[in-house]
């Protein structure tokens, strides 16, 4: 129990610094997480038996698997592409061609289908909502439509893309901690927050029938969309997610430079600033790695796998210990990339345990984050939404039907074994 105990300490003591800081911070974006996980880090090295130069070693090998090298390249090709296709204005262009779709008479439902486009598109959900709360806010002091609830739809929809899209942090993580293809997860998901999404499509567009559509303010430019498309569509076709991502940066280049958006070293430059933009999340992911495979050479895993499991019986039992376990260090960190990191390791133990089909472990690890992310008034989704429109974080949360009914979705989807094929 002791040996347990001091082997899990390292993790106890990122939840504590990073909680605890936080909260006397009162902001839980003030306190670095890389910071927190390098703490937790040096810590695990102390307590870790043997020379010095062997804990390293160990350390090391855990920060750098042929996984969370893996890993690593896909983060680096979805920031260069992200950012290219953001600096040639792409994002613009997809908003403003979701909006010119919005059907008469269904302001509301069109809203959420415009973030959940958007937010499937370009694998962001602070991005989606950076560029869809002003719309929204305006849309709403124009018709005198509820702000808090109009603001919440854009955040419920832009979860929508941060839990499906293959260009997601959270996405990547938890198919490569599971061993699946972003492709096959994808499957999973789908069958399991489809229903949700349908359904309040249908809910807003009853609340939102009496209201009048906007018009996009600007010419719709599409050919700046297709990059997002052509990743979309190749990505659902199964192809490999590097090669996805490597096809949608040319395309980036091909187009923005014809357009007159950047030329060769603009894009070249936008390249690296993508890289760049994705340093932070590398090292949390290598940090977290090396502090997992320390946790894991003291028995820590080993540990927390026992204590959790020893009641449990079945599969559905090792799922519902996934969803709780992802929840909780959601709930402490704010991050839900970061929960799938610090907990992926251990989910990925527990499937095999169980036998749960990684495909449907992936599924749960990033639904229950996403779900569990969107509801937290300190989150950054809310916390940014709520900065744009000018009002209270916690007048959001109510109105947050989506992550709501994809929480439900997906622990229904546990207690009735659906889907049926990855059950």
């Amino acid at each position: 129990m002791k040996k347990g105990l001091l082997a899990l300490s390292p993790l106890m003591v990122f939840v504590t610094l990073y909680l605890v800081t936080s909260i006397i911070a009162r902001d839980f974006y003030k306190v670095p997480i890389t910071v927190a996980f390098l703490t937790a880090s040096i810590y695990a090295i102390a307590i870790t038996r043997g020379k010095l130069r062997r804990r390293i070693n160990v350390f090391s090998r855990g920060a750098a698997t042929a996984e969370m090298m893996l890993m690593i390249w896909i983060f680096i090709l979805a920031g260069a592409f992200a950012n290219t296709a953001k600096t040639m204005g792409a994002i613009d262009a997809t908003v403003n061609l979701t909006l010119s779709f919005l059907p008469s008479q269904m302001l509301l439902a069109g809203l959420f289908l415009a973030a959940c486009f958007i937010s499937l598109s370009i694998g962001t959900s602070v991005g989606t909502i950076v560029a869809l709360t002003p719309i929204a806010a305006g849309i709403a002091s124009q018709t005198g439509a509820n702000m808090a609830m109009v603001i919440a739809i854009v955040v419920g929809g832009s979860f929508f893309g941060d839990n499906l899209s293959f260009i997601s942090d959270t996405t990547i993580i938890a198919t490569q901690t599971q061993g699946c293809k972003t492709s096959d997860k994808f499957k999973v998901n789908s069958f399991i927050v489809a229903p949700a999404a349908f359904l309040l499509l249908i809910v807003y567009f009853y609340l939102g029938k009496d209201l009048s559509s906007p018009t996009a303010s600007t010419d719709i430019e599409f050919l700046k969309v297709i990059p997002y498309l052509a990743v979309i569509i190749t990505a659902i076709f199964g192809l490999n997610v590097m090669i996805v991502l490597t096809m949608g940066i040319i395309l980036t280049g091909i187009i923005g430079i014809s357009c007159g958006a950047y030329d060769f070293f603009g894009w070249i430059g936008a390249i690296g600033d993508g890289i760049v933009s994705m340093s932070e999340l590398i090292v949390i992911t290598m940090l977290a790695g090396g502090l997992l495979q320390l946790i894991k050479h003291n028995g820590g895993i080993d540990f927390i796998i026992n204590g959790l499991t020893k009641r449990v019986n079945g599969k559905r039992g090792g799922e519902y210990t996934i969803a709780l376990l992802v929840s909780i260090i959601n709930l402490c960190t704010a991050n839900n990339t970061v929960a799938i990191i610090t907990i992926g390791g251990i989910a990925h133990k527990i499937g095999e345990q169980f036998h749960i089909d990684p495909r449907k472990c992936a599924s749960l690890l990033d639904t229950f984050s996403c779900a569990v992310q969107g509801l937290l008034p300190y989150g950054a989704q809310v916390l940014m939404a709520a900065g744009l429109a000018s009002i209270n974080p916690i007048a959001i949360i109510p109105w947050l039907y989506y992550p709501m009914a994809i929480g439900i979705a997906a622990f229904l989807s546990i207690l009735f074994r659906y889907p049926k094929r990855y059950s």
